[in-house]
């Protein structure tokens, strides 16, 4: 009798053990999901903010005129600071030309290295000119030596809010382009559909019917 009393306590201290070591192991795996002391690495974070810029182009040039140019930044036309060289004394119809052929180089110039990095590009090629208006053109018209029809939807895009934002145009949101043909000028405008969202919003216009 004793040694079957015997033979039952330790099996019922083996039953214990076993549910005792049953529990901590669900007690460790439940502690191991909640665990939040293991550090997750997600890569390194950004350097730099999308569409942000630390520095302004027209702070790191000397002297010069400070204007705006439009680049594109994502799927929006973002303004960003230049500088262009403009003669003191210069007329006012030779400014306005002088204005807009820099606004012009600086579209056509590579975005720095920061701009770069923060998402900036610019559709608008080098290589084109800018002239004032003909004998029967109106005074405030621009012509380029490429027909602006010719021109690329974000290229055309860019140039028209810069240059209607600007000493170039009359400062009423629009200005009047033409190229180097007799074909009829237009007056385009800058909306804010057209800096919102240039590829599917083209800059409205209309055709100039007098000088």
């Amino acid at each position: 009798m004793t040694t079957q009393r015997r033979g039952w306590v330790g099996g019922a201290s083996r039953a214990r053990r076993t549910v005792g070591l049953a529990l901590l192991a669900v007690l460790a795996a439940g502690c191991g999901i909640r665990s939040t002391e293991v550090p997750t690495d997600f890569g390194p974070a950004p350097s730099r903010v999308r569409c942000s810029l630390s520095e302004s182009g027209a702070a790191q040039a000397s002297g010069g005129l400070a204007v705006q140019v439009f680049l594109l930044c994502g799927s929006s036309l973002v303004a960003v600071d230049r500088t262009v060289r403009v003669p003191d004394g210069t007329r006012d119809s030779e400014r306005r030309v002088l204005v807009a052929q820099g606004l012009l180089d600086q579209l056509a110039e590579a975005p720095s290295a920061a701009e770069r990095e923060a998402g900036y590009q610019t559709y608008v090629r080098g290589g084109t000119t800018v002239s004032g208006p003909r004998p029967k053109d109106p005074e405030d018209t621009l012509r380029l030596s490429t027909p602006p029809t010719e021109l690329s939807p974000y290229a055309l895009a860019q140039l028209v809010c810069t240059f209607s934002d600007s000493a170039a145009a009359e400062g009423d949101g629009s200005v009047i382009l033409g190229g180097p043909t007799t074909a009829p000028l237009r007056r385009y405008d800058c909306t804010d559909k057209v800096r919102s969202q240039p590829s599917s919003n083209q800059p409205p216009s209309s055709e100039v019917t007098g000088g």
